[in-house]
Parts: structure tokens; sequence; C-alpha cells
């Protein structure tokens, strides 16, 4: 197992698990894994930054990755 700080932003919110700042992983899961373990619908995750740089949803996670997930973003 291994721990990271994960992040969720505006929308994506309400998925956040309680323990964020230190959540407990399998190594060698994805992004993309992370985001249907939390039950987070694919098409609801956007912008992908890990220790601040953007990813895809293949990224693996390591020991102490700063994740954060954003939803996309509208505007007029």
């Amino acid at each position: 197992m291994i721990r990271i700080d994960l992040r969720l932003f505006v929308t994506l919110s309400g998925y956040l698990p309680e323990n964020n700042e230190c959540l407990e992983i399998h190594e060698g899961t994805t992004v993309e894994k992370l985001i249907r373990d939390l039950g987070i619908p694919d098409e609801h995750v956007k912008l992908v930054f890990i220790n601040g740089k953007r990813q895809d949803k293949a990224h693996q996670l390591k020991q102490g990755d700063r994740v954060g997930l954003f939803p996309p973003v509208g505007g007029g």
C-alpha cells in the first residue's frame, strides 16, 4: 500500500473520501483506477495534476504523490 494526498475540485468535491490527505491505495494504481474506485464517472474528470504537473489518466501513482482532479470547466 502507498499513501497519496488527494484533492478533488468544484463539482468533484462530493466524492472526496474522509482521509483524502493521507489516502491509502494499492501500489500500481493508475489515476483511471482511482477515479473508478472513488465512484466518479470518467467523463466528470477533465484535468489531472500529479505533483503540480498535468498527467493523463494512465499515470501510475507513487508514494507521496499529490493528486488533483478537476471537472470540465464551463463558461460564457
